[in-house]
């Protein structure tokens, strides 16, 4: 584990992480060329992570890299349920429920095993059409999860918007 591993942000930092990788479109392209990107990322990084990409309940892409497991699936499916319930990020759900002085397992009457606030699942959310998927990376500690997706859209929004 390096020592540069970034922290959890805070709720304001979330929220304007959400707001500005509102994409101007997502089409089968992009979420191949986004899939790519996070592939690459993880590579670069020896991350042994599982990505998923989906656009409502259909999945676009899915890859599981070396040093990944069944399990980085299910972690997969539990992040992006609180995604698809809550619109936001599940990193953003996760702090919302800590900032109140409580946990997401404890207080939002879902199943663990069904949910799970942790970070590494993100809406992709179009600009008029709100949020219309999400994006997974499961392998690594929550805010590096998190951190991956993020860096991999700002890069997607980059080349849509060039």
């Amino acid at each position: 584990m390096s020592t540069d591993a970034p922290k959890v942000p805070g709720i304001p930092e979330l929220e304007a992480q959400e707001a500005r990788l509102t994409l101007p479109h997502f089409t089968y392209e992009d979420a191949w060329t986004l899939g790519g990107i996070l592939v690459g990322l993880a590579r670069e990084r020896r991350a042994p992570v599982a990505i998923d990409i989906r656009r409502g309940a259909q999945q676009l892409f899915h890859c599981a890299l070396p040093g990944s497991s069944a399990d980085n699936d299910a972690w997969i499916d539990r992040k992006r349920r609180v995604v698809e319930r809550y619109g936001e990020s599940s990193l953003l759900v996760g702090t919302r429920f800590r900032a109140k002085g409580t946990t997401f397992e404890q207080s939002s009457r879902l199943d663990p095993d069904r949910y799970a606030a942790h970070g590494g699942s993100f809406p992709v959310a179009v600009e008029g059409a709100g949020v219309i998927g999400s994006v997974t990376v499961s392998g690594l500690p929550q805010a590096e999860d998190h951190a991956m997706v993020v860096e991999a859209l700002e890069r997607l929004l980059g080349d849509l918007t060039s």
